[in-house]
């Protein structure tokens, strides 16, 4: 079977095998597929794009020097932005929103994670903090099996918060202050500093994340965004496929990686 660029490219990006798989299909040595995939060029260009909907919006990163941000819109699954960056930072999003706005897509919602930046550069549209990152939120400060009786019934009510409307939930957030208020306030006497400090910190950060985050958890609920996801799980679902693709092939260089994630995801948009 003669290797031809396209079969070893679709091999190489689609297929759970790695370069020692594809040498093995064709017959070839391992060397040869790897000159001929430096043959191949990828490139992104921002898709064509029309009509209008709810978009998710997200980062993954490959270490702490670089990551992609990408844009998928809800309603057709596909990538509609895909930039390279560094670090996260509110111009990334800026810079996205204005180039799907440009290519003519008509924006009704978006779905975003917890960093804050955001929720000033999207005040213009409707938006949907993701119920999952506001759990992991939780759980990176409460853990997942808190010791103290007040962080256990906090993470008690925010687990059920994406079964309950706006108001149940206020009302069992409110319940749940007027109990613990007293915890909440406590303090504790340093000697290191000589000062006294709230005894129960991230206990506090979690109310105050909560506190922020709560106008836009039930934005999905409202008459007017029928059918937005509460969850960003469309987009981190694309990026686990991504990582265990790129799992596959250990030890690629950033050119090589960034080849790889253009060509996933160009793969990804032709399916849909």
């Amino acid at each position: 079977m003669k290797a031809t660029l396209d079969d070893i490219w679709k091999l190489y990006i689609d297929k759970k095998q790695s370069i020692a798989d594809i040498a093995e299909v064709y017959n070839v040595s391992v060397s040869t597929i790897k000159r001929k995939l430096r043959k191949i060029v990828i490139e992104w260009e921002q898709p064509n794009i029309s009509g209008g909907g709810y978009v998710h919006f997200d980062v993954t990163y490959w270490g702490h020097n670089w990551g992609v941000i990408i844009a998928v819109d809800h309603g057709s699954g596909k990538v509609i932005y895909l930039n390279f960056i560094q670090h996260e930072k509110a111009e990334d999003y800026l810079q996205a929103l204005q180039s799907i706005k440009s290519r003519g897509f008509v924006i009704k919602g978006v779905i975003i994670d917890g960093f804050r930046a955001l929720f000033d550069i999207f005040s213009d549209y409707e938006i949907q903090m993701c119920h999952f990152h506001m759990k992991q939120i939780v759980t990176r400060y409460l853990t997942s099996k808190p010791r103290l009786q007040a962080s256990k019934e906090l993470t008690a009510v925010v687990e059920q918060f994406d079964q309950l409307d706006h108001c149940s939930f206020l009302q069992e957030f409110a319940d749940w202050n007027a109990k613990w208020h007293t915890v909440l306030c406590e303090k504790t006497f340093s000697e290191d500093t000589g000062k006294w400090c709230y005894t129960h910190k991230k206990l506090r950060t979690v109310v105050n994340s909560l506190n922020f985050y709560m106008e836009y958890l039930f934005t999905y609920l409202s008459p007017k965004c029928v059918g937005m996801p509460n969850t960003n799980n469309m987009i981190e679902g694309l990026f686990s496929i991504l990582k265990k693709r790129l799992n596959v092939h250990s030890g690629m260089k950033e050119g090589s990686r960034k080849r790889f994630i253009k060509g996933f995801f160009k793969a990804w948009n032709n399916k849909k």
